[in-house]
């Protein structure tokens, strides 16, 4: 399927430079959004060597943050690998939710079948939101309907869990854009993981040479502007990736707030994944350098 067309959506390299240079010369950064981007933050750790000790110590961070900067709000997840689930529940005492990478996070080359495993054990263990890597092997063959298939397949996973624990999870698609490379596959991957149930589309997995761009992230949401106006159904959007610095942090706001509006300038709808953003933004609020995280 032509998403584009059926989007009646039109992009082109100048056009998006274009509008990415209005916008950045017209950014703010004060102390305002930096905090809100700190209430923004899906807070990363995603190691080869992670175990469960270290794990529990980052959460256990998360926790004395808490009580050692009560004027700031918590951050909006802690983002685990699947296995690790269980052990930010365990160690969870405020109110933030559980991000896993799941499906074979980050190249999603497997089995459908594990994936599905993998997503379905990860809610069982108290996840509250599942990303989940586009799969590339399908979508850069042209078969869009095998990469729409796997996404509605752990759409309903994850759904059939949550609801026997009588609650709801939430499904983020990254895209990969550093590997779509252009903004018609951009466009096209965003719209495919909207009809078919993504919660928001994401840019990035952070583990490839191009991660989260303000091109990318400009075009992915006009495409969610564009489903919204044709669907009624907000789409979340979440840049991930060498998002390393207050500026950085500031500018996708900015294209958030420009391209979306208000009502997108939340934690419910807009997310950044950061591993190393959260002492940048403490940093630059408090005007001295902090490295708590």
């Amino acid at each position: 399927m032509d998403y584009i067309s059926k989007y009646a959506y039109s992009v082109s390299e100048e056009r998006v430079a274009a509008e990415l240079e209005r916008i950045s010369n017209a950014a703010e950064m004060n102390d305002e959004i930096l905090k809100k981007c700190f209430s923004i933050m899906d807070l990363t750790t995603l190691r080869t060597n992670d175990t469960a000790k270290s794990v529990t110590a980052f959460v256990e961070k998360l926790e004395q943050f808490a009580a050692e900067f009560p004027n700031y709000p918590l951050p909006a997840s802690v983002c685990v690998y699947s296995n690790f689930a269980a052990t930010v529940n365990a160690a969870r005492k405020n109110d933030y939710h559980i991000t896993v990478v799941s499906a074979c996070f980050p190249s999603s080359q497997s089995f459908l079948e594990v994936k599905l495993l993998e997503c379905q054990k990860a809610v069982e263990a108290g996840a509250d939101e599942v990303d989940i890597v586009l799969a590339l092997n399908s979508f850069l063959d042209g078969n869009y309907e095998a990469a729409a298939k796997e996404i509605s397949e752990v759409r309903r996973c994850i759904d059939s869990v949550a609801a026997a624990q009588g609650r709801s999870v939430h499904l983020k698609v990254i895209l990969e854009t550093g590997l779509l490379q252009s903004l018609e596959n951009i466009a096209n991957a965003s719209f495919l993981a909207m009809e078919v149930g993504a919660d928001f589309i994401k840019t990035s997995t952070g583990k490839v040479d191009v991660n989260a761009t303000p091109r990318a992230a400009f075009v992915m949401c006009e495409c969610i502007r564009a489903f919204y106006e044709k669907n009624g159904k907000i789409i979340g959007f979440k840049p991930a990736g060498g998002i390393s610095s207050a500026k950085d942090a500031a500018y996708y706001y900015a294209i958030v707030a420009d391209v979306l509006g208000e009502k997108w300038l939340d934690k419910e709808y807009f997310r950044f994944g950061v591993s190393s953003l959260a002492n940048k933004l403490l940093t630059e609020i408090e005007k001295q350098s902090v490295k708590f995280f």
